[in-house]
């Protein structure tokens, strides 16, 4: 493995940044620390740089053991949100600085950088200033500092979080392209779910400075490990409810709970894409009407009003919405496909119940 933290801490005063965090990564994966602001990531790649000190647990970078480390022996490329360049040196003395605190030789370090510069697409912009690039491209030039010394690991803090919406989808695909070229053992830091399902290969979710979830995003968008998770990664219909003999209900809906307790209260979550709609009364089992049709591009979002008054969303490509000749106002049938029984801190899943969760029900299946 190239990084693991084994029940990290770190308190600031009497606040608890981070609580007991575990997580491993291995060696030349792309890893995501996603989570709301003032969950501890950012602090949690800190300590990982060794900008700031764990209060307890330890940080183990490539077998090594890095608490008592300074930031200059971990080895460690770090790029700030800011980006952080020297605004008095060029695009080349930028990228050279790193390489001149470790005393390259000057052909060595000549060399390095002309390989960055062609690397990263910045030939030709050498002599410039930080104040004369495009936010693009000094993101690229802070990248190309970072990882000239040759780091074994890079670690990066909103890398995109300080340009506009194209210019940051452009970056997300040349990091993708970058780190596939380079393999180098990336973290980054960032609030943006979709950001983080489509760069990372692993995405680590922190609330409240405890790590809720790891895993592939896949994992954690069909198998959420709880609440948060679920209404963190995507958007999902969160719907609380009350066992009665072994089913749970809320207004006509009603989904299967065999392992839970007469009475007791859960969480069910199900994502929009698992509504099925027709226009065809007869063919599902729930009535409702079609409320509202929100164009998302490819994509539609829709509101269903069951009888109950209870609002349901659901997701469908505008193709099919089209096939089915669905309108606002007009009442349909649906059925749910997926669906989830949802962990909360007041209410753990005990193990037999988690099992039987494990996965979702196929596709498919009425409910």
């Amino acid at each position: 493995m190239s990084i693991a933290l084994r029940q990290v801490s770190k308190r600031f005063g009497g606040v608890a940044a981070v609580k007991e965090v575990s997580f491993t990564v291995n060696e030349g994966e792309l890893v995501a620390l996603l989570g709301p602001s003032g969950c501890g990531k950012t602090t949690v790649l800190r300590m990982i740089a060794g900008l700031e000190l764990p209060t307890a647990g330890d940080i183990w970078v490539r077998g090594q053991r890095v608490n008592d480390l300074s930031v200059r022996q971990r080895n460690i490329g770090f790029v700030f949100q800011s980006y952080a360049l020297f605004k008095n040196m060029t695009v080349f003395r930028n990228i050279a600085f790193g390489l001149k605190v470790k005393k390259w030789k000057p052909a060595d370090l000549r060399q390095r950088v002309t390989e960055m510069l062609q690397l990263f697409g910045l030939e030709g912009l050498e002599h410039r200033y930080p104040h004369q690039l495009s936010g693009g491209q000094r993101q690229r030039v802070a990248i190309a500092r970072a990882l000239a010394p040759k780091p074994g690991v890079l670690l990066l803090d909103e890398p995109f979080g300080a340009v506009d919406a194209k210019i940051r989808q452009e970056l997300r695909e040349w990091l993708v392209r970058l780190h596939h070229d380079l393999n180098v053992t990336t973290l980054f830091v960032t609030h943006d779910q979709e950001e983080a399902m489509e760069v990372a290969s692993r995405i680590v979710i922190f609330s409240g400075g405890r790590l809720e979830q790891m895993g592939t995003p896949r994992e954690v968008y069909e198998a959420p490990a709880n609440e948060f998770v679920a209404r963190f990664i995507g958007v999902m219909n969160v719907l609380e409810m009350e066992v009665r003999g072994g089913v749970a209900r809320l207004g006509e809906l009603e989904f299967p709970a065999p392992h839970h307790a007469e009475s007791q209260r859960l969480r069910v979550g199900f994502r929009p894409y698992a509504v099925q709609i027709s226009p065809d009364l007869e063919q599902y089992r729930y009535p409702a009407v079609l409320r509202h049709t929100f164009f998302l591009g490819i994509m539609l979002r829709l509101e269903l009003e069951l009888p109950s008054g209870l609002t349901v969303r659901a997701r469908m490509t505008k193709e099919e919405y089209a096939h089915l000749g669905l309108e606002d106002g007009r009442p349909v049938s649906f059925q749910i496909r997926q669906y989830r029984v949802l962990a909360t801190e007041t209410a753990p899943l005990t193990p037999e119940v988690a099992a039987s969760y494990a996965a979702p029900p196929t596709f498919g299946e009425h409910i």
